[in-house]
């Protein structure tokens, strides 16, 4: 089937685009025909990523190393691609940290750092790239989580910073808005062949589960996200700012707390 979306001379830039989910954004997105830049903290997984987006169509694709809580780099990076393409016209914020860790067994640190990548994070990609956007016209999304909106086990730190993601969605739609820059979330159910679904999915058993659990039945992709994140960056959704959108196979109703449960069960054994 044809894609309907074409960002032929539009510049996009994914950060944390080099893995999972996010990388697969950034190919559909090279797959119609754009600019496509990618930043994660590896240099070399930057520069497969790049490799990729050319083969995957895109009209250029460009990239740079750098970490999300440090924002002088993210600035720096953001700046140097404005200077070689011009104006950003999408902008998909997805660096993520993750791992399962009831509240009476994590550390301050492993609290701080999640809430530094997702939360900090996403402030300081915010900050970077707002003189640099399409005004009017352009389209900011981040990329949240199921725990933003409903309570797991083993996730005080994901459900925090994740929540928090939202809210600055919410809230740069107001401050934003007049400049004519749109800006969503999306919250990705459970997707397969991902980090993030290994961590919270560590077994055969719970994996099935999961499955059982959307209303669907399956386990969505990459793919799904990306068409999601094409269709919001598209004139199809030019009324669309400040919604925060699962694309979940109906997940978010209850299935999450089948693994919430199964989750806490592994949690409870390895403390015994």
């Amino acid at each position: 089937m044809t894609s309907p979306f074409n960002f032929q001379n539009k510049n996009v830039l994914v950060v944390g685009g080099t893995s999972g989910i996010n990388r697969g954004v950034a190919e559909s997105f090279a797959k119609s025909g754009a600019r496509v830049a990618v930043v994660s903290r590896s240099q070399e997984k930057v520069d497969d990523t790049i490799d990729s987006l050319k083969k995957h169509g895109a009209a250029d694709s460009k990239g740079f190393a750098a970490d999300v809580r440090e924002p002088d780099v993210i600035k720096q990076g953001i700046e140097a691609l404005h200077g070689e393409w011009g104006d950003f016209d999408v902008v998909i914020s997805g660096a993520a940290g993750n791992f399962p860790a009831l509240a009476t067994g994590m550390s301050a640190n492993g609290f701080r750092s999640v809430v530094e990548i997702d939360l900090l994070g996403t402030f300081n990609v915010m900050q970077a790239v707002y003189p640099f956007l399409t005004k009017p016209g352009a389209s900011i999304i981040n990329i949240s989580a199921p725990q933003a909106i409903i309570p797991m086990v083993g996730q005080s730190h994901v459900c925090s910073a994740k929540a928090g993601v939202d809210m600055i969605t919410r809230t740069l739609c107001l401050e934003w808005g007049a400049e004519g820059i749109r800006i969503n979330s999306i919250i990705p159910g459970p997707i397969d062949n991902t980090e993030g679904m290994k961590r919270l999915a560590p077994n055969e058993k719970i994996r099935n589960l999961v499955i059982k659990s959307v209303p669907l039945q399956r386990m969505g992709t990459a793919d799904d996200i990306a068409d999601a994140c094409l269709f919001l960056a598209s004139d199809f959704a030019k009324y669309i700012s400040g919604a925060v959108i699962p694309v979940d196979g109906g997940w978010a109703q209850g299935g999450v707390a089948v693994v919430g449960a199964a989750l806490a069960s592994v949690l409870n054994d390895s403390k015994s």
